[in-house]
């Protein structure tokens, strides 16, 4: 990850090295580059720092949940100019008038408080990331987890996705690290499930993707690793088979996959896989490169002393079998000087930028520039990330990008990118200029939308646009922790244990879009610190609003639940393709309200940082009591066109029947 990027060579030979001077000097007046306060360290700090796991913090009880008025939920088919010089003045000064209070309303914050219910909930999952003291790059990278309705009764599942102790430690427990299962009893009750269900396999795993991959109706499950990966078939009785050596995506057991996810690259209605692959790895070079922080205390390599690796896209052919078409597809980036890989990937979704009804590929990289593929008429896609403005930063650098999300946060189609890069460095907000155009351009505004700068400090993992308030609007929400626990030695600025950002949206025609929202505001239990990696949600609960899971790196997960009370409405879509993916996974939702207003979602379950959210997606309506429309645009562009029975309610909407010509 970046920092020492930051304090490393690499970026800055890439990008800047005319510039650097000048951003320096920006830097200071700006005060985004601090002039005193951190200590220099006698050697550049790791990139990727880690420590041995935290001893696990048991939660308070959690205070029951208010009670809702509304009916339970029900499932219902259907550069500026230059300034001119101000002119003489004659005779003695004016008086200076003062200017006048702004008038209009204040703005009101609202109050979302978030409630730790992992001890109560039933979830007693422990991420285990093997370090000993060797300080190993991949310990740094802790675990994800998804959401996902693995059973079919309607309600949303948990998944934690765990490491293992190394084969060589020095210490191993009686029993091996698992990833472990929790089924939802429908009122955010979980129970654990792992044993006997096919999915008790040790492993060094990472991240995790969720998508029905034979069509059958149940939730299959990829599973990336260091070292071989897996998929695990749904046998649809709660078992879980592993068909990872016929399907052919376990990739070489060298690599270290990361974030991955499914999708539908040929609109041909079974999901294709997409796998992030991080650096070429292994432990002795690992070992050999006797980082320090200081000089004495061993820490986390950098990840631009390792070679990147290329991504894998693995096409179904209908029946769970996969081949790699990566090269086919032109997914494939190499450096131009030095013919490396051009790709150390930690996150990954698939917006369609283009709107050529097709999925893109948005890749969020470490050190190295971002990559965008955008789907081409002819099959396969162009890298086009730089031309698209989404590679760097403004500066023209590489930054240490982790996890991202995008969405039309602005009600509007012009969709954003959000970005979570490395401490002291800010989240992007790259926000399309020309939607709807074959070669979408963006522009970073984390600055002017107030991200920028209250992001800068923290370490950013898991990011997730999210209506938390039920307003209308999506808010954004970064899960953070850093990589080395004794960082504080040599920056008093950094914590290994960070807490998480909730930044409300305002709306645009306020001075900045997003204001960070204090303890005051999202509890204390919200805004406890934590060794933060991904991040996900669903509503666990039935009562309309989004519930967050956050994982941990060598810790335990954290539940929180969404005990907002501000009487806003909702409305919940679940789709079911038919000659689309079952999942309908690609599926752009545009609701209308009765006084115009428009709203978009795209069903994308891969998000945030190794990690899956719900299949549902969700609208907060405000005070709105009426939903003029529903507009669905299918993959490949079929459009269906409804209007939904009430709100406060989920609604089931299966593919309609295209009719013969």
């Amino acid at each position: 990850m970046s920092e020492a990027a930051k304090m490393s060579p690499l970026v800055g030979i890439a990008a800047v090295s005319v510039t650097a001077a000048s951003l320096v000097g920006v830097g200071v007046m700006t005060g985004f580059i601090p002039t005193k306060g951190d200590k220099a360290p006698a050697t550049a700090p790791s990139p990727m720092t880690a420590a041995a796991p935290a001893a696990p913090v048991a939660a308070a009880p959690e205070p029951a949940k208010p009670a809702v008025a509304p009916e339970p939920p029900k499932q219902v088919a259907a550069v500026e100019a230059p300034r001119p010089a101000p002119a003489p003045v004659a005779g003695p000064a004016a008086k200076t008038a003062l200017p006048e209070a702004r008038s209009g309303p204040r703005l009101e914050i609202p109050n979302i408080p978030f409630t730790d219910i992992t001890s109560t909930a039933g979830i007693d999952f422990i991420h285990q990331n093997g370090a000993e003291g060797e300080k190993l790059l991949p310990e740094t990278m802790g675990g994800g987890g998804a959401f996902f309705d693995f059973d079919n009764d309607g309600d949303q599942d948990l998944l934690c996705i765990n490491s293992s102790v190394w084969p060589w430690a020095r210490t191993k427990p009686a029993q091996p690290p698992l990833s472990a299962l929790y089924a939802n009893d429908g009122t955010g009750r979980f129970t654990n499930v792992t044993n006997g269900s096919g999915l008790d396999v040790p492993m060094y795993g990472n991240g995790v993707a969720c998508g029905d991959v034979d069509n059958d109706g149940d939730v299959d499950l990829f599973i990336s690793c260091l070292g071989a990966n897996h998929l695990f078939l749904n046998s649809g009785n709660g078992k879980f088979q592993d068909i990872t050596a016929q399907a052919g995506v376990a990739g070489e057991e060298s690599a270290w996959s990361t974030s991955c996810g499914f999708f539908d690259v040929e609109n041909d209605g079974d999901l294709d896989l997409f796998v992030c692959n991080y650096i070429q790895w292994d432990r002795e070079t690992d070992k050999g490169m006797n980082f320090t922080l200081d000089g004495q205390l061993r820490a986390y390599g950098r990840p631009t002393d390792f070679k990147g690796a290329f991504p894998v896209l693995y096409l179904n052919d209908g029946k769970a079998g996969f081949r790699d078409a990566s090269v086919d597809l032109g997914i494939q980036v190499r450096d131009p000087n030095t013919g490396a890989p051009l790709s150390k990937s930690l996150g990954v979704t698939f917006p369609d930028l283009n709107a050529d009804g097709r999925p893109d590929i948005m890749v969020a990289n470490d050190t190295v520039q971002n990559l965008l593929f955008l789907s081409q008429p002819t099959g396969g896609f162009q890298e086009v990330a730089a031309g698209s403005g989404v590679a760097f930063d403004n500066a023209g650098a590489a930054r240490g990008a982790m996890g991202l999300d995008f969405a039309s946060f602005r009600n509007s189609p012009a969709v954003g990118i959000a970005i979570g890069n490395f401490a002291t460095e800010m989240t992007a907000l790259y926000v399309c200029q020309n939607p709807g155009t074959t070669m979408p351009v963006f522009r970073d505004e984390a600055v002017s939308n107030g991200i920028g700068p209250v992001t800068r400090t923290d370490l950013k993992f898991g990011v997730l646009f999210v209506d938390a308030d039920l307003d209308g609007r999506l808010d954004l929400f970064e899960n953070n922790g850093h990589l080395e626990a004794d960082i504080s030695i040599v920056q008093s600025s950094q914590r290994y244990e960070q807490p998480p950002h909730l930044l409300w949206n305002c709306g645009p025609e306020e001075e900045t879009e997003f204001v960070m929202l204090g303890e005051q505001k999202t509890s204390a239990d919200f805004a406890r610190r934590m060794v933060g990696r991904g991040a996900t949600m669903a509503d666990i609960d039935g009562d309309g609003d989004l519930d967050l899971a956050l994982f941990a790196s060598g810790a335990r997960p954290r539940l929180l639940r969404n005990d907002q009370q501000l009487g806003h409405h909702w409305l919940r879509i679940r789709l079911q393709g038919k000659t689309v993916n079952r999942d309908a996974i690609g599926t752009q939702v545009e609701l209308v309200l009765a006084d115009g207003t428009r709203q978009f979602r795209t069903v994308m379950p891969t998000r945030s940082y190794q990690s899956q959210v719900e299949l549902p997606v969700s609208f907060g309506l405000g005070k709105q009591t009426k939903v003029q429309e529903l507009r669905i645009t299918w993959p490949g562009g079929q459009q269906q066109t409804l209007i939904p029975e009430g709100i406060d309610r989920t609604v089931d909407v299966v593919q309609a029947e295209i009719p013969n010509k």
